[in-house]
């Protein structure tokens, strides 16, 4: 089921000040999830190292991996930063905490889940990192809020 809400859709303007253009990939299937987003994108768009450059349409879609547990919300945010890409990873994690993202076991039920598709044109294949993300392209979560990007 493909649905909008505040900020998802959303258009912004690139500014070129920052030398990275990153695809981010949003899951979250605990909670309230639609305002959930709508409080990561307010507190994304509070930063100075991070400019939202758009966001997509957002997905329901049914669990993969672990089963028992509810539908997923996914969406998209294409950001611009300074920030190398290990860093943004630690920042995205650190996010993940402070929205309370609990890690019991693979695939299990989140309050928020950020991974990075895309940066750049780069290519990285770390213990800790892989860019791009390497499932994003079986993935609807990430395929159908794609095909919603300008």
């Amino acid at each position: 089921m493909i649905f909008r809400s505040t900020f998802f859709p959303y258009y912004g303007k690139s500014n070129k000040r920052y030398r990275h253009k990153v695809l981010i990939g949003v899951g979250c299937n605990v909670g309230n999830c639609v305002r959930r987003f709508k409080k990561l994108f307010l507190y994304l768009n509070s930063l100075k190292f991070i400019k939202i450059v758009q966001t997509s349409i957002l997905y329901k879609n049914p669990p993969f991996g672990y089963l028992e547990q509810e539908d997923f919300i996914n969406t998209l945010i294409v950001i611009e930063t300074d920030l190398a890409p290990i860093q943004l990873l630690h920042f995205l994690l650190r996010t993940e905490k402070k929205f309370r993202r609990k890690r019991s076991f693979k695939n299990a039920p989140r309050t928020l889940d950020l991974d990075i598709i895309l940066f750049d044109n780069l290519k990285i294949e770390k213990e800790k990192l892989t860019i791009p993300h390497p499932y994003f392209k079986e993935r609807d979560s990430v395929l159908v809020p794609f095909s919603f990007l300008k």
